[in-house]
């Protein structure tokens, strides 16, 4: 017998990863050129070496990271290959201890002690023995495989040890488990664990015969089902009698027919429609086809509107719903020329940038009408998942088509006007990029074959006008900008705002408030004292609410039975509006060392803000507060080291920034800034609080500063002039390379603002400083 071999009290150590060797096992092993030294050193030691299981995680297996217990082996067969490496045949002895490395190189070497089985006998040991026997012929009976020498061998065995070893090498038990079942001594207690495991393996298998006894009972039922639907069919047919499923698919094949497909998508719906009528109707599969079918045959393939191509009636339309907007107006105006010339016109992808209020989305309406054409507005707010644009896959319980082949299905026209809101306002997250969907959608020359994950075929958005609006560019990604035709819209100028006022919006908040037989006037001073006192936008929003506000006043004194109103004038507008919210003479405040008023764009138009400049004792250090940028603030910097470079010419002490602190706030500190426009505004509040020199507050400047004193050009030319004649600023200093800009400004929105043009700090402060 081999377990009667002397075993030396030192052998080499040979890893194995995947499995657990057990005594009595022979199986092969094959080995690599880094394992060779392990094994040339077991065939100079009686060829035998000890197997121990190193856990995967471990890349190189030392003594401290193998466990403690492993298996005797006595190498049988070697055979070594030409490339490096071999096979040996090995088997295994008997179970041993590792107590200490003895060496490392050319390979592990330890201490070890055989550990010795012991005896199995008495009742306990036999009742365990039948009991695995027994549950070991359930588990055959359920499926369970083992080979027929293996079975054999286990009908022999009456050892607990040697059964409980076997067992677990052929029921799956994991190498983890095994490597414990294998440090287990005790063979009562080995055999209890695999009794334990097999035991959960054979409930596993009565519940899995379960369900696979149930599924076929539902299989043979949905049989009996068709066969009986068929003998339905038949007798049905005999009395002359019609089939409803039949009925349903000899009209979906109608409506196929009648849809207008492409070739390939005609094709497509006929190959689903023959899988259809194969399909049993009670199966899930049944609803998932007929869905998807009853949206091939919907969607607007051929179905579209005649645009109106009168060039008149449509400038009409446009100025019926909108005032001035001449640019957005011109650019429909031409592309219903082409189409009046050019039957194949693709639909132009505008995007209409503005702040709040100054009407892109009715604009979008106000060009379907002026069209004819049907209008969908779709909001892409906060929207963060793909498949709202795309649709999902049909394999998805519950899948949809995205909302572009939606909206133009509910709409029944492959041409309307489609606005997709809020552009700037897309969202992203794990579930996918909304923003680069569209791209496919918003690109005029791949919308053509827009596949849609549910839809799985081509269809033709060429035809549609999609129009996007956003509030600012810059969330908007490059990819998505340059696909579309960007026209901005400017905020209004107060003229504008009473022009809009008496031809649209009076009008509709008399008739919404019930005052259409209660005729009743607007002053021009009362609607100039709404917009100056009580209202601070670029759009017309709030204007119209409080209009509304002051409409709603007089319907309340009409239902009190007090004599109405006929004419609000300016000095009813505080009484019906309360006091004033906003306050704009600029110019009456006092000129102030170190405070310099400037302008900045924001998404809701222009504004004014108020750059103060303070002094201390200190050490050269700057301090910047006002929730400023990190653009804003490298102009600040910028501006200082400009400042410090000329503090001869401006009579500043020339060990001053030795000796001080200074500080820069931007009010008001809640709101964040940035942006470089600021950067001679800064520039100009430090050299009026170190010269001493008092600023004018009613001069409002903007551009940016370089190192060298050049200042350049800046961007939102018409509301920045806007905001300052909001805010009673007299004079504009701008760029003298924005003087192209300034042609883009309306006369009107000169009217009491002086613009003027300069190219140097020194042109700047001749005109805001005081003396001291």
């Amino acid at each position: 017998m081999l377990t009667s071999l002397p075993i030396p009290d030192v052998l080499p150590i040979y890893p194995v990863r995947d499995q657990i060797i057990f005594p009595y096992m022979v199986l092969p092993l094959f080995f690599t050129h880094v394992m060779t030294p392990i094994i040339e050193e077991a065939m100079r030691t009686d060829q035998l070496l000890g197997v121990v299981f190193c856990p995967e995680d471990k890349n190189i297996c030392s003594f401290d990271g193998l466990p403690r217990i492993g298996t005797v082996c006595k190498i049988n067969q070697l055979i070594k290959f030409p490339n490096g490496g071999g096979k040996v045949t090995i088997e295994g002895l008997s179970r041993f201890s590792m107590h200490s490395a003895v060496t490392e190189e050319p390979c592990l070497k330890v201490s070890i002690k055989v550990i010795k089985e012991q005896e199995s006998q008495g009742v306990v040991a036999d009742a365990l023995i039948q009991s695995v026997n027994a549950l070991l012929k359930i588990a055959l009976a359920y499926g369970q495989t083992l080979p027929e020498d293996v079975k054999k061998m286990i009908d022999r065995i009456d050892h607990a040890g040697r059964l409980a070893d076997i067992i677990a090498v052929y029921i799956g038990i994991s190498t983890a488990e095994q490597q414990q079942l294998l440090s287990i001594i005790d063979p009562v207690e080995r055999l209890k664990m695999v009794f334990l495991h097999l035991t959960t393996e054979v409930q596993k298998m009565q519940i899995k015969g379960e369900i696979q006894s149930e599924v076929a009972k539902r299989i043979g039922k949905s049989q009996k089902e068709q066969i009986l639907r068929e003998q339905m069919k038949q007798i049905q047919q005999e009395l002359g009698e019609k089939d409803p499923r039949q009925e349903e698919l000899n009209e979906l094949r109608t409506r196929i027919r009648q849809a207008g497909m492409p070739d390939g998508v005609l094709l497509v719906a006929e190959k689903e429609l023959r899988r259809l009528e194969q399909i049993n109707p009670v199966s899930p599969e049944y609803t998932v086809s007929r869905s998807y079918l009853d949206y091939l045959c919907i969607a607007p393939w051929q179905k579209g509107t005649e645009d109106t191509l009168d060039i008149h009636k449509a400038q009409q339309v446009l100025d019926e719903d909108h005032y001035d907007l001449k640019e957005v107006k011109q650019r429909i105006l031409e592309y219903l020329a082409v189409r009046s010339l050019r039957d194949t016109t693709k639909g132009p992808i505008l995007c209409f940038v503005g702040p709040p209020g100054v009407g892109k989305t009715s604009l979008g309406r106000s060009i379907a009408r002026a069209m004819g054409r049907k209008f969908i507005r779709f909001s892409l707010g906060g929207m963060k998942d793909e498949a709202e644009i795309r649709g999902h896959r049909r394999t998805y319980i519950g899948a949809l088509p995205g909302r572009v082949i939606q909206e133009l299905c509910r709409a029944e026209s492959n041409n309307p006007v489609f606005m997709l809101d809020e552009v700037d306002k897309i969202g992203q997250d794990f579930r996918g990029d909304p923003s680069s969907a569209l791209l496919e959608v918003l690109d005029a020359e791949q919308n053509d074959s827009f596949k849609d994950h549910y839809l799985d075929v081509p269809f033709d958005l060429s035809k549609v006008m999609f129009i996007t609006t956003a509030n600012v560019l810059d969330p908007v990604p490059h990819a998505l900008k340059d696909r579309m035709e960007v026209i901005r819209l400017s905020g209004y100028s107060d003229e504008e705002k009473q022009q809009i006022a008496y031809k649209y919006l009076i009008p509709k908040e008399i008739v919404e408030n019930g005052l259409a037989d209660y005729p009743l006037v607007f002053t021009e001073d009362a609607i100039g004292k709404i917009i100056q006192d009580y209202t601070r936008e670029a759009g017309v929003r709030n204007l119209e609410r409080k209009i509304a506000a002051v409409c709603r006043k007089v319907a309340k004194e009409i239902t009190q039975g007090d004599v109405p109103r006929k004419e609000i004038k300016a000095a009813d507008i505080e009484e019906l509006l309360g006091p004033c919210t906003y306050f704009v003479d600029v110019a009456g405040e006092e000129d102030r060392i170190g405070v310099v008023t400037g302008l900045a764009w924001t998404e809701s138009g222009g504004d004014i803000l108020f750059v103060e400049a303070a002094k201390m004792p200190g050490c050269k250090n700057l301090t910047l507060t006002g929730s400023l940028g990190e653009v804003m603030q490298e102009s600040a910097k910028a501006a200082l080291t400009y400042v410090r470079g000329r503090a001869e010419d401006f009579g500043i002490e020339a060990d001053f920034f030795d000796k001080n602190d200074l500080h820069i706030h931007v009010p008001s500190g809640a709101i964040p800034k940035d942006g470089p426009s600021a950067g001679v505004t800064i520039a100009t509040a430090l050299i009026s609080l170190l010269s001493g020199r008092p600023a004018r507050r009613d001069i409002a400047m903007t551009g940016e500063l370089t190192l060298s004193g050049r200042i350049l050009p800046i961007g939102g030319v018409k509301e920045k002039v806007l905001a300052a004649r909001r805010a009673g600023v007299k004079t504009v200093l701008l760029p003298a390379r924005n003087r192209e800009h300034l042609a883009e400004l309306e006369e009107s929105n000169l009217n009491g603002i002086s613009v003027e043009l300069v190219d140097s700090i020194d042109q700047i402060l001749e005109k805001i400083l005081l003396p001291a």
